[in-house]
């Protein structure tokens, strides 16, 4: 199946032309058929000469119904633009043509209707002059008329060459489809349709409601009229989703693949039509079915920033258009060239963001992308729309090559900025050194850290970080070299003072290992512990804490502490009434 959109003036036969060619009524609504006007967007289908199908969008020409014919066109990758004999290129056609232009349609077929009432000559002269100026460029041509049939199997030709062209569809790709109407179903529930561009719809495949945080999954599906367990694009599609509210979506909402889209309200944009100067502060967004009012920032010569009323599921590199639903004027295409803005806080912010803008093409890149965030997570570019080659540098973050090589040699300078700062302490906290490299988690540095340094609770230091400031190491020695002939006596907090040792050396010595903390002030010497019970041992069991005392040859403010510190290693086990044995 490939899908086609009908533009051109009201009433220059766009509906009499698709029930000629299809057998089908467009128009859904009485008023509709009661006027012989289009006022939304009706559907029909047929099989082409080479057994190909093509469904039609037919839109409204009236101006006043422009946001019904956008709403039709947006997602539909072809057009079949008609233009009357009898009248010639008319202002709906040119903004119709407009509309088709901004949005990048490529691919179309120019029929000249009412082909029994004038000569098609002079209108299929302007009209393929006008179309050949745009994204459309030169058309195919066919003269038609709707009520004799004439030119109708010329036409359906046409439509098979048109087909025949078209981009493969990617069937892989996620899903996104634009929902132009919804309605409820007796018995069945709530259906939405669409024209799904791309990707493939299951029965049972749960889905996501754009802007909405519960998912959603397909009941049933139908295409061209019949129940399928499956659709792939391109496609005219009607979805039967279970357990929603009818009143919970309608045009311009989407199905989505779940976690695949970048929901935005903020986007920046490059134009083709009006200079970004010209453009009101004011303009609607249409994009797929949706008609968003966004609020325009001009950047650079052909770049704006666009604040939308409401978030949509965008991605780098979409068409859209800007209207002035004010002046009935087409503003302009825009491409989306960044999905995920930086804010523009300072003074200069947006001069040199429409510098960045001018090198981006609304192609997705990643390792543009890259060189611009330097850090960001695989699964955020996944939901621009930027596909992702590269391994993860820690958990799911990427990172620019350049900016990571220069994040690794920050770690090295702040360890030894911090180690000359906090010489006492056993390194630079994990967390302190984040905030200092500015990263968004914890796991980018432990990532970084590599030999000769290491984590070690929590810190980062050298593979060294044992070694004590000399200060302190001069210290412990003396304390080694005063009480070496007498190891279980503590030197009082005055005379561990006069050593040097006050409570961030001592600190610093205990977490080195260069001294064994028994209480606050209260230190040893870290051998002291497997000395303690070999004298112990060799006491009858089991021993109090008097004949501990007396063998350690050292005071109860030792003893006590000591004690205690060898009953929760296991060393020692302290018995009912209150003596100890050595455990063995």
């Amino acid at each position: 199946m490939f899908v086609v959109a009908t533009a051109g003036h009201v009433d220059h036969g766009k509906s009499t032309l698709v029930r000629a060619l299809t057998g089908m009524e467009p128009d859904r609504w009485a008023e509709e058929r009661r006027r012989g006007m289009t006022i939304d967007l009706g559907f029909a289908w047929t099989t082409l000469p080479s057994g190909g199908t093509v469904a039609f969008v037919d839109v409204p020409g009236h101006e006043r119904f422009v946001p019904n014919m956008l709403a039709g066109v947006g997602p539909v990758p072809a057009a079949l633009v008609v233009v009357a004999a009898d009248e010639g290129w008319m202002p709906q056609s040119a903004e119709h043509l407009a509309a088709l232009d901004a949005l990048g349609v490529g691919y179309g077929l120019l029929a000249v209707t009412r082909a029994d009432l004038a000569d098609p000559g002079l209108a299929m002269d302007r009209a393929r002059a006008e179309i050949a100026a745009t994204s459309l460029g030169v058309v195919e041509t066919v003269a038609v008329s709707g009520l004799t049939g004439d030119g109708l199997p010329e036409l359906r030709a046409a439509l098979d060459r048109l087909a025949a062209r078209l981009p493969v569809p990617t069937v892989d790709d996620p899903v996104r489809l634009w929902v132009d109407r919804s309605f409820t179903v007796r018995g069945s529930g709530t259906v939405v349709t669409g024209t799904l561009g791309a990707g493939r719809l299951r029965v049972g495949d749960e889905l996501e409601l754009a802007g909405a945080d519960e998912p959603v999954r397909v009941r049933g599906l139908h295409s061209l009229g019949q129940a399928r367990p499956e659709a792939a694009a391109v496609a005219r599609v009607a979805v039967n989703l279970r357990g929603t509210p009818r009143d919970r979506l309608g045009r311009g909402d989407a199905l989505l693949t779940p976690g695949r889209f970048h929901h935005t309200d903020l986007v920046d944009v490059r134009l083709t039509g009006d200079p970004a100067a010209d453009l009101p502060a004011t303009l609607t967004l249409h994009v797929g079915s949706a008609a968003v009012p966004v609020r325009v920032r001009p950047l650079g010569p052909d770049t704006v920033r666009l604040r939308l009323a409401r978030p949509l599921p965008l991605l780098v590199g979409d068409r859209a258009l800007l209207r002035d639903p004010g002046r009935h004027h087409v503003s302009g295409g825009v491409r989306v060239l960044d999905v995920a803005p930086p804010p523009l806080a300072r003074r200069g912010a947006a001069a040199a963001r429409a510098q960045v803008l001018a090198d981006l093409d609304g192609r997705p890149d990643l390792a543009g992308e890259l060189r611009r965030r330097r850090l960001i997570q695989a699964g955020a570019l996944i939901r621009m729309g930027v596909p992702v080659q590269a391994a993860p540098v820690a958990g799911d973050w990427l990172a620019d090559p350049g900016h990571w090589q220069r994040l690794g040699d920050q770690v090295t300078e702040e360890v030894a900025r911090y180690a000359r700062e906090h010489p006492l302490e056993p390194g630079m906290p994990v967390d302190a050194l984040r905030q200092r490299l500015a990263l968004p988690d914890r796991v980018l540095v432990e990532a970084l850290v590599r030999p000769p340094l290491r984590i070690h609770a929590g810190r980062v230091g050298t593979a060294s970080a044992g070694a004590l400031p000399e200060p302190v190491a001069l210290a412990v020695q003396r304390v080694r070299a005063e009480y070496a002939d007498r190891p279980f006596r503590a030197p009082e907090a005055d005379r561990l003072v006069d050593l040097g040792l006050g409570p961030r050396e001592i600190g610093a010595a205990v977490r080195a290992g260069a001294l064994l903390r028994l209480a606050d002030t209260v230190v040893l010497l870290p051998d002291a512990l497997d000395d303690a019970v070999r004298v112990l041992a060799a006491l009858p069991q089991p021993f109090t804490l008097s004949a501990a005392r007396q063998a350690l040859d050292t005071t109860r403010r030792v003893a006590v502490p000591l004690l205690e510190l060898l009953d929760r290693r296991g060393a020692t086990r302290r018995l009912p009434d209150d003596a100890r044995i050595v455990v063995t």
